[in-house]
């Protein structure tokens, strides 16, 4: 039974966490950059990352990640302690630079992570779901005495960072605290879809980790699967109707195809054992 039609094992994924109680590639897939879309600027946004980079991925309706400017492509893996906490990332391999490429949206590619075409053949839905509003609008406060935290729960993609040291929603309490202060920062920052935010209370500012614009396909070895696609410093996404989402330092796309919050992730990649290939 396929992604579509299968009846979901949600019992082993902490559901409460995610708020769900002309290039010609390798892979022989076709793909000439569109044509600017009409773009329509999320109303009252104001982007999480000051420069928009030259990157972009233009959604292709029920299709893939149309992805231009030249980014950087390579796997990050989710590292664990000994407890089995994620605790850091582990950069892997990265794939040869391509100005343009195709990256498969439907989780049904046999050249994954690049779309060979799966998505017309098994009826991919690969409809928009998620909200348009700004992540301030989405996400809700919690104020420590030095600094506060803005979660956003809908944009979970279940990477687990914001559990050691007795959890993120924990440590904003004890931000006075110059250890917890700084366990604090990392965990929100190491969140891959932003969902996480720290902020400054003294000067108001968001403080996140510094990214070049590029994007990483993340591997979950502690779950026995792949995850989704990571974009960071500043890349564009253009929804298949043009509307520009708001342009976020830190967001993560689905790939597994399941996401009932598409185009985002939304953890399902675990639920349902997704697996892609890495490079090495």
């Amino acid at each position: 039974m396929g992604v579509f039609g299968m009846c979901l094992k949600l019992a082993s994924v902490d559901l409460d966490r995610m708020g769900l109680g002309g290039t010609v590639l390798t892979t022989g897939y076709s793909y000439s950059p569109p044509a600017p879309p009409a773009i329509t600027p999320s109303p009252g946004a104001t982007p999480m990352n000051k420069v928009i980079s030259a990157a972009k991925v233009q959604i292709a309706e029920d299709g893939p990640y149309l992805v231009s400017g030249r980014p950087p492509l390579f796997t990050e893996t989710i590292g664990v302690n000994s407890e089995g906490e994620s605790v850091k990332w582990k950069r892997g391999g990265k794939y040869p630079t391509q100005a343009t490429f195709a990256l498969c949206r439907c989780g049904h590619s046999a050249q994954k992570p690049f779309c060979d075409g799966a998505h017309a053949k098994v009826g991919f839905d690969g409809t928009e779901s998620a909200s348009r509003e700004p992540y301030r609008v989405q996400a809700k406060l919690m104020e420590g005495p030095t600094m506060s935290l803005t979660d956003a729960q809908g944009l979970c993609a279940f990477a687990r960072f914001c559990d050691p040291k007795g959890q993120v929603w924990n440590l904003v309490n004890q931000t006075d605290d110059p250890a917890a202060r700084k366990d604090f920062v990392q965990e929100a920052g190491d969140c891959p879809a932003g969902r996480l935010v720290a902020w400054d209370n003294a000067t108001g500012n968001a403080v996140e980790p510094k990214f070049e614009p590029s994007i990483a396909l993340i591997e979950d070895p502690a779950r026995k699967c792949s995850g989704p696609v990571w974009l960071r410093g500043g890349i564009q996404v253009v929804g298949a109707d043009g509307f520009a989402y708001e342009v976020r330092n830190r967001m993560t796309l689905c790939r597994c195809g399941a996401s009932q919050n598409k185009p985002f992730c939304d953890g399902r990649h675990a639920a349902i054992g997704f697996q892609s290939r890495t490079v090495d």
